[in-house]
């Protein structure tokens, strides 16, 4: 018979028996659970390829760096002078890929990477560049944006603190994005936007995952990395409210947004276009448009771009509304920008209001 160390018959408790086993079956009936919602979730998006790594330390020293941090202060004006309009920015960027590539504009992919913070923030520079060309601030329509050197540069000399070398794990946040794009990394002066296009020996033309993980681990090339700070966002500003949000987007700012706040309940939308809240996503994806009950949309609403590709179907509104987008709610919205790390990105003339409808270039592509 077994014995304790003082030589006394060990005595067998049913109950505490019981209470380990039980213990250990409600222990591996929520790992079966997580497992089978992970799995559902897959089956329904088609993707889990997400990437976002919070890191608010990071987004609050960064915002220390700026004069004024949040939009209602950056973007006074364009919060004061909003209209309430619903706005479409997508056909600026349909406009700008008709001019500089004979086709339509269509979603991007990031593939089996988690660089989904790289994409919104050049998904939301480049349509942010073809407003500002289609207003007539810049000359000609942009060439898409490179996501590569946003991976690199907001998972090293972005981040705060910086770091030289940040390893093969995925992932990246919008603060750290917002201080690569904007350029503001101190020493030397590095980060900014390059396009897709061949830069001596390093040919950005084409989305690179093996490109996006080397340079998210050891950063962008110096000499590129300085280029780039030829084409920075002239303002970047943390959304931080719902006005907020629709008065960036009428003005022509589209805002790239960070959060765990997932779209999985089905990939269908619903007959006004919107995908209901479900499931966790640490994910980037950029806001581009914004819709108002009482206008002709019929709901309050933000329209999200994805970069999963096609990833979704069912109906649009409009009707030109982009492939791999859908609505999300005001209250949705609400929620993703309360976990503070959305920013708006500035045009040629900072956050200054525009009345993008003088010009009638919100109309529907012919």
């Amino acid at each position: 018979m077994p014995r304790d160390e003082n030589g006394d018959l060990l005595v067998y408790d049913p109950l505490s028996w019981r209470a380990i086993i039980g213990g250990i079956l409600v222990a591996v009936a929520a790992w079966m659970a997580t497992r089978a919602l992970f799995h559902a979730e897959r089956a329904i998006t088609g993707n889990t390829n997400y990437g976002y790594t919070p890191d608010p330390a990071g987004t609050r020293e960064f915002l220390s760096e700026l004069d004024k941090p949040n939009f209602r202060q950056a973007g006074a004006d364009a919060v004061a002078k909003a209209k309430g309009v619903d706005t479409f920015l997508y056909r600026a960027a349909d406009k700008a890929s008709r001019a500089v590539y004979g086709k339509p504009f269509a979603p991007w992919n990031q593939g089996n990477a988690g660089t989904c913070v790289s994409f919104g923030w050049a998904m939301g520079s480049w349509i942010g560049q073809s407003v500002a060309w289609a207003a007539g601030e810049l000359p000609a329509p942009p060439k898409m944006v490179a996501t590569e050197p946003i991976y690199g540069g907001s998972r090293t000399a972005g981040r705060l603190p910086p770091v030289t070398f940040a390893g093969y794990s995925d992932g990246s946040y919008g603060g750290a994005a917002a201080r690569w794009v904007s350029g503001k990394c101190k020493d030397p002066a590095v980060g900014g936007i390059l396009y897709r296009e061949r830069y001596g020996q390093h040919d950005l033309s084409q989305y690179s995952i093996p490109l996006s993980r080397e340079w998210g681990n050891s950063g962008v090339p110096l000499e590129l990395a300085r280029l780039a700070h030829e084409h920075t966002a002239t303002a970047v500003a943390l959304i931080n409210d719902y006005d907020s949000l629709v008065a960036s987007i009428e003005s022509g700012y589209p805002v790239p947004i960070c959060s765990n706040v997932g779209f999985a309940a089905t990939n269908v939308r619903d007959k006004d276009g919107f995908l209901p809240r479900g499931g966790t996503w640490n994910h980037c994806m950029v806001a581009i448009s914004c819709r108002h009950a009482k206008n002709s949309g019929g709901r309050d609403g933000i329209l999200i771009l994805n970069s999963w590709g096609n990833f979704c179907s069912g109906p649009k509104w409009p009707p030109d509304q982009p492939d791999g987008s859908f609505w999300i709610s005001k209250a949705d919205a609400i929620s993703i920008i309360a976990q503070g790390d959305s920013f708006a990105i500035g045009s040629v003339g900072g956050f200054k209001y525009r009345d993008l409808h003088n010009g009638n270039w919100m109309e529907v592509a012919k």
